[in-house]
């Protein structure tokens, strides 16, 4: 009576790495790294220069960030102005209605929905453009910044020459 052969204990493990062969290629590409540094620096690469941009960087987005603020303020500010404004005009148009005929309450009525319909018109075009000029601003700063930064790079990248023409790394 012939065995029936079971597939599932027939796994063929994978093979291990060759861990001196892995070090050797390591030593091979990444050995001469640390030449590449002279006097603790990278040469081409100007740290200090680089400081100076992220600097600038973290500068720009803190004016960004303090035009935001200053936006959010005065919107706020003045939308609770319009909320109080709003809150007195009713309850004068309240006081007036009830000491009104009826033939009356319909014509105060008409008229107070006109007049709050334009004050309302009146203050979102206020807040729109309160919004507008801060977001002006904010890309006002934005695009100089990004101008600066282009400009930056661009000057970086130029080879250094020093006064007897020759080109610097």
């Amino acid at each position: 009576m012939a065995k029936a052969q079971s597939t599932v204990f027939d796994y063929e493990f994978p093979k291990m790495p060759d861990f001196s062969q892995l070090q050797q290629d390591y030593s091979r590409y990444f050995g001469d790294f640390s030449k590449m540094f002279t006097a603790g620096k990278f040469p081409g690469f100007d740290i200090e220069a680089a400081m100076t941009f992220q600097r600038k960087n973290i500068e720009a987005l803190t004016q960004v960030n303090q035009a935001a603020l200053e936006s959010v303020q005065s919107l706020a500010k003045r939308q609770s102005e319009i909320a109080r404004e709003a809150v007195e005009t009713y309850s004068k148009f309240a006081k007036e209605i009830g000491a009104v005929s009826v033939e009356d309450r319909f014509a105060k009525q008409a008229q107070a929905a006109k007049e709050i319909f334009e004050q309302a018109v009146t203050n979102l075009n206020e807040l729109r453009e309160i919004a507008q000029k801060s977001q002006d601003k904010v890309a006002t700063l934005i695009s100089k910044r990004v101008s600066d930064n282009l400009d930056e790079v661009k000057s970086a990248l130029q080879p250094k020459t020093v006064s007897n023409g020759a080109a610097k790394n």
